[in-house]
């Protein structure tokens, strides 16, 4: 009898202990932390803009925040952010404590959609900064080009933003300015998506771009610390000189030893490339080099000249105005800043007129060959091959739909 008694209270003992134990973790795993990194399945949540001349005093005070919080929160908050610099149209967030007075627990300010600031306001008050976490999506699109590449780009309910990745990948090879119908592209390439919803183009890893019946490739690879762009077999896209000056614009008038001046009205040598582009439109520097000139002439109007080594220069005439730090004697980098599209000097209209010289002789930009960058290292060489030969396969395996449309694969 005592034997049984005992059995009985042991194991009763034991369902205790199961229950004891059982109980805080299904609690622990029900716990969720929502896009602030906060616990909030209790409280009220409340999602507002701030609205024009709106102060932070203007957004608490209707919640039962005293004057006295608001003045604190703005002194806490000083060296993580200065709450006077709230703008209008920025979201923020309300966390409620559903109590007598529903007491404001948490205010999450949202400088931009990625980034935000929390109040929290439990207790002491405490400021933290937080990033949202961005995820990253794999995409393909193969197009065939009958109007612009930002048309195409748009009737495949791709972001235009990826006509412009694709200009800087081939910044060497094509003139983007030049693009014609019949043209076309695959390309494999990153897709940023915050909250579930697209926010923007990310890194293009593989892409051909087929101009005037020649395909360029690039794949995109990482060198230790290094990446770049690379072709089939291993050259990098980066050549001395960007392809055109502008980012975007066209051709007005090419390269011509005898032309018909549009302002003089007689025939003398056009010995520069002329690109249609509004006023203001950023002008870059096709290479590294040295500002050799930088001036005002009748002529040429606000000009640069610039001395990319022994050998090559390259002039940049009837700019609106100089870019930040272009005088003579600065050092400049490929792709940087130096003026905007103008019509200083002899000109009928906005443009630049693009000029470029070997050994101080003016020659055809456009029908210059330029070798091609550091080449992969050998010590990646294998694994480049082995990468580069899969994304290339994958690229070919991409077709359009037919010949009058394209498809886009997500």
């Amino acid at each position: 009898m005592k034997k049984s008694l005992l059995l009985i209270a042991i194991l009763f003992f034991i369902g205790c202990s199961d229950k004891v134990t059982e109980e805080p973790e299904s609690k622990f795993q029900e716990t969720t932390l929502n896009e602030f990194g906060l616990i909030t399945d209790s409280l009220i949540e409340i999602r507002e803009r701030v609205k024009r001349n709106q102060t932070l005093s203007d957004m608490l005070l209707p919640h039962n925040v005293t004057y006295g919080q608001i003045h604190q929160i703005a002194q806490v908050s000083k060296d993580i952010f200065d709450v006077r610099k709230i703008q209008s149209g920025r979201d923020y967030v309300l966390y409620i404590q559903p109590d007598t007075i529903n007491t404001v627990k948490y205010f999450v300010y949202q400088e931009t959609p990625l980034r935000y600031y929390v109040f929290d306001l439990s207790d002491s008050i405490n400021i933290s900064y937080g990033e949202k976490e961005v995820e990253i999506k794999e995409a393909e699109v193969a197009g065939k080009i009958y109007n612009s590449l930002y048309q195409t780009l748009e009737q495949l309910k791709v972001s235009p933003l990826l006509a412009l990745k694709l200009s800087e990948v081939f910044a060497w090879q094509i003139d983007f300015y030049g693009i014609q119908a019949g043209d076309s592209f695959k390309v494999i390439y990153e897709e940023k998506h915050l909250d579930g919803n697209f926010m923007t183009v990310g890194r293009i890893k593989a892409a051909v771009f087929n101009h005037r019946g020649k395909d360029f490739y690039g794949f995109y690879f990482e060198e230790d610390e290094s990446a770049d762009y690379f072709d089939e077999e291993g050259n990098s896209l980066r050549k001395a000189f960007l392809k055109a000056p502008l980012k975007f614009s066209r051709i007005s008038s090419g390269y011509s030893n005898r032309r018909l001046h549009p302002v003089l009205k007689v025939y003398r040598p056009h010995q520069g490339i002329d690109y249609a582009a509004p006023t203001g439109t950023p002008v870059q520097s096709i290479g590294d080099g040295v500002v050799v000139e930088r001036a005002y002439h009748r002529g040429n109007g606000n000009w640069v000249k610039i001395k990319h080594n022994s050998t090559y220069s390259s002039a940049y005439l009837h700019l609106s105005k100089f870019g930040k730090g272009i005088t003579k004697g600065a050092q400049v980098r490929q792709g940087q800043i130096i003026g905007y599209v103008g019509s200083t000097g002899l000109s009928t209209g906005p443009h630049l007129d693009f000029r470029f010289y070997i050994n101080n002789s003016p020659v055809n930009f456009l029908r210059q060959e330029f070798p091609p960058s550091k080449p992969i290292d050998k010590e990646y060489h294998d694994a480049y091959w082995e990468f580069m030969s899969a994304m290339k396969t994958r690229l070919d395996n991409l077709s359009k739909k037919s010949d009058e449309d394209v498809l886009a694969v997500n």
